[in-house]
């Protein structure tokens, strides 16, 4: 599982509590860190740590043709690009994406345009790969709206996807809370986070596992 972080630069730490709960399922959990706010939005940072899983998968237990991607909030946005357009990752396509807490109807940083309009706009030769969402119905930061209108899309082109609404907001579906004072999100111990966080290891650990049935 290749794992993005969202808008703050070089932020993986946090999503080291999210990690660590899809490692204690047995994911092989791959979360580099990216610039956002690098001269090209951090598209040479997201294509690099695509190639990095591919190329180094098996040395650390998994399984580069199977690897699978998720993205937390802005990191979702550019997790769903790669999805719907095969140029994103310059050929490479995850085997499952899990979007959480992502907002799909503006440009993202790997290709420049709003995922809904990618998909919208893709062939139907393009073969779908299985989606999951997760939003907290408090999201106050992005709302779930976002999702809610991904996925009904996704449906409407037949491909394979799920939406799970949890009762937390837009640090809590990562077991997380923000902290004004640092300017970060930190972990968090608060029931609604907790719950919210072990729910989005657990999809993480669906798509990480996920194997096409044999044709």
């Amino acid at each position: 599982m290749l794992l993005w972080h969202g808008r703050g630069p070089e932020e993986r730490d946090v999503l080291a509590p999210l990690a660590r709960a899809a490692a204690s399922l047995g994911v092989v959990c791959v979360v580099p860190d990216w610039r956002p706010d690098a001269d090209d939005s951090g598209r040479t940072h997201l294509r690099e740590s695509a190639m990095f899983v591919q190329q180094n998968a098996a040395e650390f237990g998994g399984d580069a043709g199977r690897t699978a991607l998720a993205g937390w909030s802005l990191g979702s946005k550019a997790a769903m690009a790669a999805a719907m357009d095969p140029c994103a990752l310059d050929g490479w396509r995850p085997r499952a994406v899990v979007g959480i807490a992502g907002g799909y109807t503006r440009p993202e940083p790997l290709t420049g345009r709003a995922p809904i309009d990618e998909l919208t706009k893709a062939e139907e030769s393009l073969p779908a790969i299985p989606v999951w969402l997760i939003h907290g119905s408090a999201d106050s930061v992005v709302d779930v709206q976002q999702s809610r209108q991904l996925h009904a899309a996704l449906q409407h082109r037949g491909w394979p996807t799920s939406l799970d609404e949890p009762d937390t907001d837009h640090a809590g579906v990562i077991m997380t809370e923000y902290d004004p004072e640092s300017r970060r999100c930190r972990p968090s111990r608060a029931d609604h986070a907790v719950r919210a966080g072990n729910q989005t290891a657990r999809l993480l650990a669906r798509a990480a596992n996920f194997a096409p049935r044999a044709c």
